[in-house]
């Protein structure tokens, strides 16, 4: 079973950059896709990013297309999301999730291993 730990959350101005961290425990990471998802206050939690298992296929969500960049480094178990040109309006707790065998989805419901989350905080 993967476990999945998120780090690099913090404090930054608007348009600054963070890179999110996911590192993976358990047998079997490269089978995974990965996926990034968002809470924001009051909200529900949404898609963000995501990875399929092979690494050839990324599929973004249209509020970070062109700012956001997630990759992957099997041989060192971690996912990372480059984010650049931040907003206010991507403040939320961010989640790092697995789906095994997966092409990348952008639904929630398709991801069965979640990290505990990470806070961004984007002031304006």
């Amino acid at each position: 079973q993967v476990q999945l730990v998120e780090s690099g959350g913090g404090f930054v101005q608007a348009g600054g950059s963070l890179r999110l961290s996911c590192a993976a425990s358990g047998l079997g990471h490269s089978t995974y896709a990965m996926g990034w998802f968002r809470q924001a206050p009051g909200k529900e939690r949404e898609f963000v990013a995501a990875i399929s298992w092979t690494g050839a296929t990324t599929n973004y969500a249209d509020s970070v297309k062109g700012r956001f960049t997630f990759s992957r480094n099997d041989a060192r178990n971690m996912g990372y999301l480059q984010m650049i040109s931040l907003k206010p309006e991507d403040t939320a707790v961010y989640y790092c999730a697995a789906d095994h065998y997966g092409l990348g989805s952008n639904v929630q419901q398709n991801y069965d291993v979640w990290g505990q989350g990470t806070q961004v905080t984007v002031s304006s």
